[in-house]
């Protein structure tokens, strides 16, 4: 097996291992909410915990896999997460109240979390380079949108044996993800010393002061995505069981087809963008106006099961945004300061990930369509930030690159034109008549890239050889 082959299966189990860290949880939190009597808000606090501890280590993550490798961190954050999982899992069996133990054991899990995802977008960015490297990121994205899509049903079956074995599952899933990852992904030896920090902080300034016009706004369009996603779960989870009676797998179920539109066209934008930047752009400008448009259609709509249609216009847009966004960062920057940036980005992530459950819940306070409403004009606001902001520009390598193909073209074309000039002069003075043969050959391989009666007479002729040899 080839190592990039290798490097990725030991790389896609990764985002699978963070995003069930919150989208396992889902369709148990009106179940936890009961057993441990809680408010809607202190239910929502699991999610945000989880989210907030993520989304303010993750920079530092960044920082410690630049300087000291990769794998270390992704390894070392792999056993903190499923050791977090542990501590919530044990405190829901021995303890009376464990709420508060169950808090500190999803913090827990956040700062694993940070040294996860993020770190293996960068890594990603080190061992692929070019159309390689969109499709991997690509199916980082869709790995996350995998384990968006399994997760609720995996809570959901879960649930069936206990309400605290969602906890328990995540040191064992980890687990299983950690020797994949260790076995499996090689890391490149860096060929430079990292940087000291003051210049590395020096240098993340000088990309955002490079990039930040377009940097920023993508960092909040990701954000955003996941905002409302999340947001948009919590809300569903609850509608599904409390005013529709649904629970168990058949809610995981249902929660699970808009993640699965995610998944499968996040996929699809990984092969179909490679490294073309205006055709980004365009997927993510096209992808707001569909969150928005769904979050509108969403305002009027009153059943369960029409609203969940409804939101899959949604997912797809989605789908068709976070690939884009993860290309066009990583290819940014520099792989010195690649970890850094994924891991700002990640970090942004988290922090719609974090706020999206309670401010959907103080919005839905107001009502119903106050809450979709003002996701819809968010996702329109930020849809025209894109038409006017989001304008990438490829790095200085990639520039290179593009040249250097550029520049062997051009010397290719001269020297056909060179040549085709040399047989006209010959032509003109008689020292080379040129044939009708010629001509039809010339012509052939101007449309064909090459002459089918020669690749006929080869044929024939090697047939004849072997008689010959007979």
């Amino acid at each position: 097996m080839a190592q990039n082959a290798k490097n990725l299966i030991g790389l896609t189990g990764i985002p699978l291992v963070m995003v069930l860290g919150n989208s396992m949880l889902i369709p148990v939190l009106p179940t936890m909410k009961a057993k441990m009597d809680l408010t809607q808000f202190q239910t929502s606090l699991l999610i945000t915990a989880f989210s907030i501890a993520a989304g303010i280590v993750i920079p530092f993550a960044g920082y410690l896999s630049d300087r000291f490798g990769r794998k270390g961190v992704i390894l070392i954050a792999l056993g903190l997460y499923g050791i977090g999982g542990l501590v919530a899992g044990l405190a829901s069996l021995w303890v009376d109240n464990p709420y508060l133990m169950i808090m500190a054991g999803r913090i827990m899990q956040g700062i694993g979390a940070a040294g996860t995802a993020p770190i293996a977008m960068a890594m990603v960015g080190d061992l692929f380079d070019g159309a390689s490297e969109s499709k991997a990121l690509g199916l980082l994205e869709t790995s996350n949108g995998i384990g968006k899509v399994l997760s609720p049903i995996i809570g959901s079956l879960l649930a069936l044996i206990s309400w605290y074995m969602v906890f328990l599952a995540f040191p064992i899933i980890c687990g299983v993800i950690l020797l994949f990852f260790l076995f499996f992904t090689k890391e490149k030896k860096q060929e430079r010393k990292p940087l000291p920090i003051k210049q590395y902080v020096h240098s993340i300034g000088q990309v955002f002061k490079k990039h930040g016009k377009w940097l920023v706004p993508a960092f909040f369009i990701g954000s955003i995505c996941l905002f409302t996603l999340f947001g948009v779960l919590f809300y569903l989870s609850d509608l599904l069981e409390e005013t529709y009676k649904i629970d168990g797998v058949i809610k995981g179920g249902f929660l699970a087809i808009p993640l699965l539109v995610m998944s499968i066209a996040a996929y699809v934008t990984g092969l179909i963008i490679k490294k073309k930047l205006k055709l980004m752009r365009l997927f993510v400008i096209v992808g707001m106006f569909l969150l928005s448009t769904s979050y509108v259609l969403a305002t009027f709509v009153k059943g369960a099961y029409v609203l969940i249609g409804i939101l899959v216009i949604g997912s797809l847009g989605t789908g068709l945004i976070l690939p884009c966004l993860n290309s066009m960062i990583v290819g940014a920057v520099q792989k010195t300061e690649r970890g850094m940036i994924t891991s700002l980005y990640s970090g942004v992530r988290f922090i719609g990930v974090a706020i999206g459950p309670p401010v959907f819940t103080w919005l839905l306070g107001m009502s119903r369509t106050v809450m979709f409403m003002s996701i819809a004009g968010l996702s329109l606001v930020f849809a025209v930030v894109a038409i006017f902001f989001l304008k990438p520009q490829q790095t200085q390598q990639q520039s290179q690159q593009s040249q250097t193909t550029s520049e062997d073209a051009e010397a290719e074309q001269k020297k056909q034109k060179e040549a085709q000039a040399w047989r006209h002069i010959s032509e003109v003075l008689g020292i080379e008549p040129q044939k009708q043969t010629d001509k039809r050959k010339e012509e052939a391989i101007k449309h064909f890239g090459f002459d089918p009666s020669d690749m006929i007479k080869h044929l024939l002729g090697g047939k004849e050889k072997e008689k010959g040899k007979e």
